[in-house]
């Protein structure tokens, strides 16, 4: 455990910080998931629905550093193209 003052507030910070981008790297992962099960569903407006939704919590995470830029939109053309393949 660290003894310096401003060593424990980083600790306390940090913990912060990863708990943000844990629940928001969850989030996205959520909404991942709903577009692939309209997807097994068959249901193409869900899936066009959940696809808009997944793409702004996904460009929202690479906008904070959470994702880099690269890795979201490779996510959101995946999810794109997959989309488009049912409909």
């Amino acid at each position: 455990m660290a003894n310096i003052k401003s060593a424990k507030k980083r600790i306390l910070v940090n913990r912060t910080k990863a708990d943000r981008n844990k629940a928001i790297k969850s989030g996205v992962k959520t909404a991942i998931k709903k577009v692939y099960t309209a997807i097994e569903a068959k249901d193409a407006e869900a899936a066009k629905e959940a696809l808009k939704n997944a793409t702004v919590v996904i460009d929202k995470a690479a906008t904070k550093g959470i994702y880099h830029k690269n890795n979201a939109a490779r996510k959101v053309s995946r999810l794109t193209k997959a989309v488009n393949k049912i409909a």
